[in-house]
């Protein structure tokens, strides 16, 4: 039995994306300063990045993104059990946590070896710095290298690591709730052939 309910657990995420928006819209440099991500960053190698360290149009883009999400994932909960137990939320978890899992994995191991002290046994294959630093002599700046940074990385290994334990729960809670339904519905129709 699950400690926390899958619902629980939904309602803090979606409040999570949330309060998330409020800070990449009023400060996102919050975020971006906070100790779990600059944990993260070192103990992974991540670069620091300085997009954070203002609100910008960017920065305003997420947020709204990040309201729309919180909000859309919170209003599905009020909607009957059985819809958003097992038909919307049992393909939405398994499908995220493939999302982020990707998203992490690619913040990892394309983030260069730049800024570092240097290459261990344990650290992950390094590419060059050439091919990703924006002054490089290349010259080749692609969208992905804004996404190669500690706050980026830090979000995706928390969402991943968020809907995981939604999918666990929700498998739990899921199975359950088949029982009960079943349970209900041989009891209905037993009283049925009774009264016939």
């Amino acid at each position: 039995m699950a400690l926390i309910s899958v619902k629980t657990i939904l309602t803090s995420l979606c409040l999570f994306h949330i309060t998330l928006a409020y800070f990449f819209y009023t400060n996102p440099n919050a975020i971006a300063e906070q100790v779990l991500v600059y944990v993260l960053g070192e103990a992974m190698g991540m670069p620091q990045t300085t997009s954070f360290a203002t609100p910008s149009s960017a920065t305003s883009f997420l947020a709204v993104t990040l309201f729309v999400l919180g909000l859309s994932d919170l209003l599905t909960l009020s909607m009957p059990e059985e819809i958003w137990l097992i038909h919307y939320w049992g393909a939405q978890a398994p499908l995220r946590i493939t999302l982020f899992a990707a998203i992490s994995l690619f913040a990892y191991f394309s983030t260069p070896s730049y800024g570092r002290s240097k290459p261990s046994l344990l650290s992950h294959p390094l590419t060059p710095p050439s091919t990703f630093m924006a002054g490089s002599g290349s010259g080749i700046v692609t969208g992905g290298d804004g996404l190669r940074n500690r706050v980026f990385f830090t979000f995706a290994l928390l969402e991943f690591l968020s809907w995981f334990w939604v999918w666990v729960t929700l498998k739990e809670e899921a199975g359950r709730f088949a029982a009960r339904k079943k349970r209900r519905g041989s009891s209905g129709g037993s009283n049925g052939g009774l009264r016939a």
